[in-house]
């Protein structure tokens, strides 16, 4: 029967999206979000556009996670990476007081086609890393609500993936933002019946709900959060998804719709991470990514809402990162034609790439986030020197920033065989930190010594 609700439910949101496509695709609204009168999206569109691409599933089961296993800090911990709402607005400021019209092209004006060619590098990893890991839960989501059903996991996937891919094929940008309003309302509606029943039951205990450890004690999550602190500036800036809503609109529309975004989105990670912290709290044994634990801990209803509030971030997010991509490879890369078919044809050979990753195997869920954020890091000097300050960078310090800031996304991903000797025995978390640490430094060294005045 759960099964059968989550279904129905899903499929509903599949066809308002549908609907609420538009009718005509044209070019610039393919890749540029512009209506079919050249109309920039407004002020609640940007927002809810931008809430719910970011709050995407794997966010959620990050969330609630970390809350289950490290307690409010742990939450609190991924509820600071929305911090990048403030940090990319201040960004996106910045760049187009310079006159830029994306992150591309302020680096490619600076440092020439090797600086575009690095910064895309990391941003197309990142995409591919948000459609795989958003179809992972969507296997994980109907795994468990099917577990009779033996090939539930990879045809949920494969099936998602079509659907995704055809309305976001159809509309590109535009079709994303239109979607996002309608999967946002629902999301907000859905969630928020679940977390009212959450916080209304007799169990729940606010003070308890703070003060928690986790099943594995507060210090990994608050190690963490200073992880996030380390990433939070540079993080927006290797997110396509929330670059691109910030160059569709005037000024004072995008500035104001990325602190609404702010506010509202770590409200939800908050809450979602409440769930998981209720969870440990319970003594609930961890189960599936957490999916197994709340089916035996709470009542139908509120399961269902829980996975249908997933799967609608899921999707959200699958057509926004395509949208993306087909950027990407248009105007960035120029790799096929500005073409309604140049951006569909883009948008399949990401969702193949991400469907293959996806069913190929996968690290944790929030091993993804760590290894871009990571990788962006080497975003945070030079952003800081040549964009916040000012001066010229020359193109060697760029090239040892990013190559310290790749280096610690491999030696995190292969963290076992990096800390065989030093900090062996540390946790991941631990082990990440000093890798950021050491990034930054070596990055800030390399951009300060090559700095000089413009």
């Amino acid at each position: 029967m759960q099964a059968t609700v989550i279904v129905a439910l899903f499929a509903l949101v599949i066809l308002g999206s549908l609907i609420v496509s538009p009718r005509r695709a044209t070019v610039n609204g393919f890749f540029s979000g512009l209506s079919a009168d050249g109309e920039a999206p407004g002020l609640w569109v940007l927002v809810f556009s931008q809430v719910t691409t970011w709050i995407f599933a794997r966010s959620l089961m990050n969330a609630a996670i970390l809350g289950y296993f490290y307690g409010i800090w742990g939450t609190l911990a991924y509820a600071a990476y929305y911090g990048s709402f403030l940090s990319g607005g201040f960004i996106v400021g910045r760049l187009r007081d310079t006159g830029a019209g994306s992150v591309q092209d302020w680096l490619g004006a600076r440092f020439g086609a090797v600086g575009r060619v690095c910064y895309n590098l990391v941003i197309a990893l990142r995409l591919l890393s948000e459609v795989f890991a958003n179809l992972i839960v969507v296997g994980l989501i109907f795994a468990a609500a099917m577990p009779e059903f033996g090939a539930a996991k990879e045809l949920s996937i494969l099936l998602v993936a079509g659907l995704g891919l055809a309305y976001s094929a159809w509309g590109g940008l535009r079709a994303a933002l239109h979607t996002d309003v309608l999967q946002m309302v629902v999301f907000l509606a859905v969630f928020s019946a679940a977390f009212t029943a959450l916080i209304t039951s007799p169990a729940f205990d606010i003070g308890a709900i703070l003060t928690a450890p986790g099943n594995s004690g507060s210090w990994n999550g608050q190690v963490l959060l200073l992880v996030a602190f380390l990433q939070v500036f540079s993080y927006p800036a290797h997110d396509p998804v929330m670059m691109d809503r910030g160059f569709l609109a005037d000024r004072a529309t995008t500035r104001a719709s990325f602190l609404h975004a702010f506010w509202i989105s770590t409200l939800c990670i908050v809450a979602f991470g409440f769930f998981g912290i209720q969870a440990s709290i319970a003594g609930a044994e961890y189960e599936g990514q957490l999916i197994g634990t709340w089916a035996v801990m709470f009542p139908p209803w509120i399961f269902v809402a829980l996975l249908v509030s997933l799967l609608i971030s899921a999707l959200s997010t699958l057509d926004s990162a395509l949208a993306s991509a087909a950027r990407l490879v248009v105007e960035e890369l120029r790799l096929s034609p500005r073409t309604l078919g140049g951006g569909r044809a883009a948008m399949v050979v990401f969702m193949v790439a991400g469907v293959a990753l996806t069913l190929w195997g996968n690290q944790s869920l929030f091993d993804a986030v760590a290894v871009s954020g990571t990788a962006s890091m080497f975003l945070t000097p030079v952003l800081i020197v040549g964009l916040v300050m000012g001066r010229q960078v020359a193109l060697w310090s760029y090239l040892v920033a990013f190559g310290a800031a790749m280096a610690g996304a491999v030696a995190y991903f292969q963290r076992e065989v990096v800390f065989t000797t030093v900090m062996a025995e540390a946790h991941k978390y631990e082990q990440l930190l000093a890798i950021c640490i050491v990034v930054l430094v070596a990055g800030f060294a390399a951009v300060l010594s090559g700095a000089r005045r413009g």
